[in-house]
């Protein structure tokens, strides 16, 4: 059994003990649920609005982390015009609790 859920704008295949990296969801210990987009358990899927209506998915914040340093320069030729800057974009590792219809 798995689930693909959505958030933040990307796709997550989910099982229930998988820990996934995703945008900044709340703080460390906070329970969330995610959207669901597909439901697989053996030969039944859901996919549909109305059948995911009742598929639950849920999970556990479990740390905050920060993603990989991503490092940028612009600069304009003939005006001596230059500027490095950086970004580490932050993550929340969540564990699926509970994947569940009804």
């Amino acid at each position: 059994m798995y689930a693909v859920v959505a958030t933040g704008g990307k796709q997550y295949r989910v099982k229930v003990g998988e820990v996934i990296a995703t945008e900044l969801l709340g703080e460390t210990g906070s329970l969330v649920e995610l959207r669901p987009v597909l439901y697989v358990e053996g030969p039944r899927v859901l996919a549909t609005p109305a059948e995911l209506a009742e598929v639950s998915v849920k999970g556990r914040v479990v740390t905050e982390t920060k993603g990989p340093k991503i490092k940028g320069f612009t600069y304009k030729s003939k005006s001596n015009q230059r500027r490095r800057w950086g970004h580490r974009q932050r993550h929340s590792l969540v564990e699926i609790t509970e994947i569940g219809t009804g």
